[in-house]
């Protein structure tokens, strides 16, 4: 498919090739998966403790049971100072494209919208492809959902207002999570922020080609993440693939908690994440969908102080505010 990419905005351009002159060199995608770990090494990730600073917040690691017959997992746990009665509960999945990442990427995400909004934030730590295929990632994220429900009064949480969280495969793992709570019938949820979400392993929508060997999560990367959570599986739309691993395959995307959708229209995920909306909205559900005008993907993550972060920021504000009464 030869498709013309829609263009980056000109200032977020400058970030992607001042990013470039920092390597040394022009991008280009890992072709392998210690080669993709390697490059997410080097994005700084601060120690909770200095995220956090004089901020009036708590910080708390904790292990938690894992699935039936699996490893303990690690969480962090946020929590404003001074909490008066119970208080809405974000339940945080970190990105990766499946084989990389730690919880510690999103603190500083999840910090602003604690001290902002008073909200306790679970942070997961979940195991990783290929060493732990489908459904490791998946189950243990839902399981670290039980977790944070069965202990809602020990942590000050309200049970009816818990949201599940996460960008890129963080994003699309919050779906499965979301989807896995429909069918097993809990935990409830009050929504599901899903910022750029790892949804579809077909890539064959137009966006999946536009960005082949451009911006910050490039075609070929996403069929490496793919295949290390699916093996000879992903991409074959014949294939028996797991509507929690790949929601975009879900044929019923009914009786879903209200999603928050978002994407750059300068990256790979765009289209899968606009028909995922669309399909909500199709079965009579809700879904508010974002898309970020010349953005790339992790937008936010690498141009902090650009217009379009912060309008993004305060969508996503404003539309937690709506949904857990706040």
């Amino acid at each position: 498919m030869s498709v013309t990419p829609v263009p980056f905005d000109p200032a977020l351009e400058a970030v992607l090739d001042a990013m470039s002159r920092g390597s040394g060199e022009a991008p280009a995608p890992p072709a392998t998966v210690e080669a993709m770990r390697a490059s997410a090494s080097l994005i700084p990730v601060p120690p909770v403790g200095e995220v956090i600073g004089g901020r009036e917040i708590d910080a708390e690691e904790r292990t938690i049971p894992g699935p039936d017959g699996a490893p303990d997992l690690d969480i962090t746990v946020l929590r404003p100072r001074r909490v008066t009665g119970p208080v809405p509960g974000l339940y945080n999945i970190h990105g990766g494209g499946m084989v990389s990442g730690h919880r510690d990427q999103d603190t500083v995400r999840l910090a602003a919208l604690v001290e902002e909004l008073g909200v306790v934030a679970v942070n997961i730590e979940y195991r990783l492809a290929p060493e732990h295929p489908d459904p490791a990632p998946v189950e243990d994220c839902y399981a670290g959902l039980r977790w944070l429900a069965e202990h809602t009064a020990e942590l000050g949480v309200d049970p009816r207002r818990l949201v599940v969280m996460g960008g890129s495969a963080g994003g699309g793992l919050s779906a499965g999570v979301a989807l896995l709570a429909r069918d097993r019938g809990g935990p409830h949820l009050a929504g599901q922020l899903l910022l750029c979400p790892m949804l579809d392993d077909r890539n064959t929508t137009v966006s999946s080609h536009q960005y082949d060997g451009l911006g910050t999560w490039q075609r070929e990367m996403n069929l490496l993440g793919w295949r290390a959570l699916l093996g000879e599986k992903a991409g074959d739309g014949t294939a028996d693939v797991s509507v929690y691993a790949a929601p975009a395959r879900a044929a019923d995307l009914s009786g879903l908690p209200p999603a928050f959708v978002e994407a750059g229209s300068a990256e790979l995920f765009r289209d899968e994440d606009v028909a995922y909306a669309h399909r909500i909205w199709a079965t009579g559900g809700q879904a508010e969908l974002h898309i970020w005008q010349g953005a790339f993907h992790g937008f936010d993550v690498f141009a902090p102080g650009h217009e379009v972060t912060r309008a993004a920021l305060a969508a996503r504000r404003s539309w937690l505010r709506r949904v857990l009464d706040l």
